[in-house]
């Protein structure tokens, strides 16, 4: 009969599991060095797809600039088109007081334009007839990004005519609200081509280069499809009415019939009556 195995001490079971665990911790690095390699490699691909991307989107930029600059001259044919659009706007009409509505009545073109070099940045200029409010017939705002990928802006000095300066009025109108706790006016839009805070940021300048400019006929078709959406309600409300009137006659019949058969019981009822009568 043979000896039983002699059993492992309990030293010798802790030295297996730590060979275990050194090996384990050697995969895992070497796992991890190579999922870095990887990740080096994914990242070479994602930045020759960016390059092939701006090639593209400046061949294409290129080949927009003769619709855009049909479509301005068609826009040119619509009275208020561009003030309009504007208001329609959820975002932008919120930064309009009325007197900056005003003002907008004389915007006739706006133009977006992105530097050759799509990454560098974009320009916007707003086209205005005369005005009572400032002498300048363009007002542009310019963002830019540099080498070192810092943005930065800079604008027109608008040259408001004597006492029509609405970024002052704006203010001045706020200020008196507030003591009088009414309702404050939103800041003047044109107060925008000042503020170069955080030209990285500026929403205002994304929303109309990227929703507005790209398509603005949707916007300023806004009320013309609330009206028919109206008008939709309407016919519904009418059409409710109609089965409303119907449900009354139909009632009316129905009491109408019941008062005969009343009536009709009320007279069978005497001449029994007057019968027994006549017989008595």
């Amino acid at each position: 009969m043979s000896a039983p195995a002699a059993k492992l001490s309990k030293k010798e079971v802790n030295s297996n599991h730590d060979g275990a665990d050194e090996t384990s911790e050697k995969e895992q690095q070497e796992a991890i060095e190579h999922i870095d390699e990887v990740q080096n490699e994914i990242d070479r691909l994602n930045e020759q797809a960016s390059e092939e991307i701006l090639k593209v989107e400046q061949k294409y930029n290129k080949l927009r600039q003769p619709f855009f600059q049909k479509r301005s001259e068609l826009i040119a044919k619509i009275p208020n088109f561009w003030v309009t659009t504007f208001v329609n706007h959820p975002q932008v009409s919120a930064l309009l007081g009325e007197e900056d509505e005003e003002a907008l009545h004389y915007l006739t073109r706006v133009e977006v334009t992105e530097f050759e070099d799509i990454k560098s940045g974009y320009r916007i200029d707003f086209n205005f007839d005369e005005n009572p409010y400032f002498e300048n017939k363009v007002l542009s705002k310019e963002f830019h990004l540099n080498e070192s990928g810092d943005p930065s802006s800079k604008s027109t000095e608008i040259k408001w005519k004597a006492g029509k300066d609405l970024t002052k009025r704006s203010s001045q109108t706020q200020n008196k609200a507030s003591r009088k706790r009414q309702h404050e006016e939103p800041e003047s839009f044109f107060t925008w081509f000042t503020d170069h805070s955080d030209a990285g940021a500026d929403e205002l300048g994304e929303v109309i280069k990227d929703d507005i400019w790209p398509n603005p006929l949707q916007y300023y078709l806004v009320p013309d499809m609330e009206d028919e959406e109206g008008e939709g309600e309407e016919e519904d409300d009418d059409d409710e009415e109609e089965e409303g009137l119907e449900d009354i006659d139909e009632e009316g019949d129905e009491d109408e019939v019941e008062g005969e058969e009343d009536d009709d019981e009320d007279e069978e009822g005497e001449e029994a009556e007057e019968d027994e009568g006549e017989d008595d």
